[in-house]
């Protein structure tokens, strides 16, 4: 029986009342977007700007672009930028966090009307959301990735990358990474070394932190990741083991600083971090004067700042941490199903296994003390991360933006030439230039 026409209008209209109203109450799932745009407003006008930064994803994701605020705010003096969020309540915390200029689409036909006619000729996407295929559909501009760290996960070498027409990359570690791990990808052709801008508050060796009995350890550990291929993280293999043995060191501080993310997929991870917050909690109102704590605000760089040592997991700290020049341990314990993307620094630094998490107050005591392997890190700073004196790799981001606006627009004018040559818009052939072949 076919249902009739009345019938089927008013289920769409009652199913697109519904989802609106789902979406307004905030009642999404975790990691949906609530695609509540601005797209009636945008309707008949054009982005005023040169540059957008394409932020499709959630709240829950905004520690991939807060790291940009500043090298953005940047930009956007030399080149005029507009941040393009797919979500409401991101865009609110975009407009209150920074100064970025900000617009919320929730249709592509309302991103293809704002962009057609405009002065738009460069894209960035600090992450491999699949809502940057919304994005990316546009060819009049030129695509760039710039992610939220550098690091020996596989998502420093995906193959997504191969979606944007360049990657922009803190240093020559990167290059190489992509050259070992990436196949069918010009890693000398795509990537563009521009630093960590983000780096420029560390300077080559801050000493900010506070005169003290103890050496203050910070624990950073990485979160479960979306997939079980990308399996990094230690907290709940050896978190609360750490902490413990940390906060029973007289002569250690521990500081703990989970990823933002930990336990949103695993309940193990979000357990684990539960129990390392109570270790610090305990041993802080044990012990007010050691000063153990946990950090969950405030930049990366505020941390280490406190720190004599750090202890990570395979992530972008290890490699941020560098310019520090003071002791790392990384932790070895990915799942044996997660690839490892593996550069020079996981041979260079000391590894912690979930057998030697004992005798790991030891370990941390020799490094602190000692350093041994100080001058081996040092030799890599540059290495994976270029020129780290502060505003340098600010001045290189800024530039690189400028040069892939200006190359793409050459190339643009190329093709305009192309296919006047031959005068209808045809290439050789009779292919069109839409790439479609005409019989």
């Amino acid at each position: 029986m076919v249902g009739s026409p009345l019938g089927s209008d008013a289920r769409r209209k009652l199913r697109s009342t519904g989802g609106r109203l789902i979406r307004r109450m905030g009642l999404l799932p975790g990691g949906v977007p609530d695609g509540l745009g601005e797209d009636e407003v945008l309707q008949g006008t054009t982005l005023s700007a040169r540059a957008v930064v394409f932020f499709g994803d959630p709240p829950e994701s905004m520690y991939q672009i807060r790291q940009w605020y500043t090298a953005l705010e940047a930009l956007d003096q030399r080149v005029p930028l507009v941040v393009v969020a797919g979500d409401s309540r991101t865009a609110r915390l975009l407009r209150a966090e920074s100064s970025l200029r900000v617009v919320v689409v929730a249709q592509h036909a309302t991103l293809d009307e704002i962009l057609t006619g405009s002065d738009v000729r460069l894209a960035l996407y600090v992450n491999h959301s699949p809502q940057n295929f919304t994005m990316l559909s546009f060819g009049g501009l030129v695509h760039v990735s710039l992610l939220h760290g550098d690091s020996d996960k596989t998502v420093s070498v995906s193959n997504q990358h191969k979606a944007y027409d360049l990657v922009f990359v803190a240093g020559r570690a990167a290059v190489d990474r992509f050259a070992r791990h990436l196949p069918y990808f010009d890693a000398e052709a795509r990537c563009v070394l521009v630093g960590r801008p983000q780096l420029d508050a560390l300077g080559p060796d801050p000493v900010s932190r506070a005169s003290t009995e103890r050496s203050t350890i910070l624990y950073a550990p990485t979160w479960e990741g979306a997939n079980p291929s990308v399996a990094y993280g230690s907290i709940d293999v050896l978190g609360p083991e750490l902490a413990r043995a940390v906060v029973a060191e007289p002569g250690l501080r521990l500081l703990y600083r989970p990823h933002p993310l930990t336990g949103v997929r695993s309940p193990a991870y979000a357990a684990a971090d539960a129990e390392v917050r109570e270790i610090v909690a305990a041993a802080a109102a044990a012990d007010p004067g050691a000063g153990h704590a946990v950090r969950t605000t405030g930049e990366l760089a505020a941390a280490f700042a406190e720190a004599e040592a750090l202890v990570c997991d395979i992530s972008a700290a290890a490699t941020e941490w560098l310019p520090t020049l003071r002791p790392l341990v990384v932790t070895d314990v990915a799942a044996p199903w997660a690839a490892v993307a593996s550069t020079p620094l996981l041979q260079v630094a000391p590894r912690l296994r979930v057998d030697d998490v004992e005798d790991v107050a030891a370990l941390l005591r020799t490094e602190t003390a000692e350093d041994p392997g100080r001058e081996e890190r040092r030799r890599l700073v540059e290495y994976y991360l270029g020129d780290v004196t502060p505003g340098a790799s600010l001045k290189r981001f800024v530039m690189a933006c400028e040069a892939a606006i200006e190359g793409h627009e050459d190339e643009l004018e190329r093709l305009d030439e192309v296919r006047s040559d031959d005068g209808s818009g045809r290439r050789e052939g009779g292919e069109a230039s839409n790439g479609i072949r005409r019989h």
